[in-house]
């Protein structure tokens, strides 16, 4: 389990003269499952670049615990949309990527590779080439690969996005099952409403930009979870509130 608290602290971020991000402030506990939602353009994944150490902030800070994050680290796993393998990789090599930069002995890169290639349904495809590969399976490769590196927290930017329906809905179980059994921080970038209310343990809203977060909501659904929560009215009441909030963002965003 996690034991380190993000602190994002009056961050702001400006490209030129347009503001992305108003000041944000967020605590994030150890070993919380957290969901940001908002529009397209709102800033959701501009924040999650700065706490990634990929871009920086304008102003503010972002620390786990006392540490300052000023660029990328292992501390922190991060998951695109888009489909980031190597390509002249294996699935069994792309796993070890991390822990062969890390100077980790071949034996056991070979054994904690084969360890997540189990847990994420890999088993079989270790000598796969990403093209040989579909969508789902390459974001399992992608989870497997930022989760080999035991990070404190991982950061996901809508890992998700480009599955279809049931594929996605596959990979939301599967997600939940590794975080119910390892409780690593996790910070969730989504569009989709019924994603962030089955997965996470509080969701945040994100107004239309410059982004603030305008509504933090706790999900007080019990874990473990599975799919029949969907269909209880306290699923179906959460998922209103977020909508609302959502849709009047979505209207300003579009007048504006």
């Amino acid at each position: 389990m996690s034991d380190k608290t993000l602190h994002i602290q009056g961050v702001t971020r400006s490209f030129g003269d347009m503001l992305a991000l108003q000041p944000v402030d967020l605590t994030v506990a150890p070993g919380e499952f957290v969901a940001v939602l908002g529009p397209s353009g709102c800033g959701k994944s501009t924040l999650l670049r700065i706490v990634a150490g990929l871009d920086r902030p304008t102003a503010g800070t972002v620390a786990l615990d006392a540490t300052p994050v000023t660029g990328p680290g292992p501390e922190r796993g991060m998951v695109f949309q888009s489909y980031t393998l190597f390509p002249w990789l294996t699935v069994e090599q792309n796993i070890r990527f991390g822990l062969r930069e890390a100077g980790r002995p071949e034996a056991e890169q070979r054994e904690i590779a084969a360890r997540f290639i189990a847990r994420t349904g890999l088993t079989g495809f270790e000598n796969h080439w990403p093209k040989q590969l579909s969508g789902g399976m390459q974001q399992r490769c992608a989870l497997a690969r930022a989760l080999a590196n035991d990070p404190e927290m991982l950061l996901l930017d809508e890992p998700f996005g480009a599955l279809d329906h049931q594929t996605r809905e596959l990979m939301q179980e599967l997600l939940l099952e590794i975080w119910e059994a390892d409780r690593k921080t996790v910070l969730f970038v989504t569009h989709d409403i019924d994603e962030a209310v089955f997965l996470a343990s509080r969701v945040l809203v994100i107004s239309a930009r410059p982004g603030r977060i305008k509504a933090e909501v706790p999900v007080p659904l019990p874990y473990p979870r599975d799919w029949t929560v969907k269909t209880s009215p306290e699923f179906a009441a959460l998922k209103a509130r977020l909508m609302a909030d959502i849709r009047e963002e979505v209207r300003r965003s579009a007048e504006a």
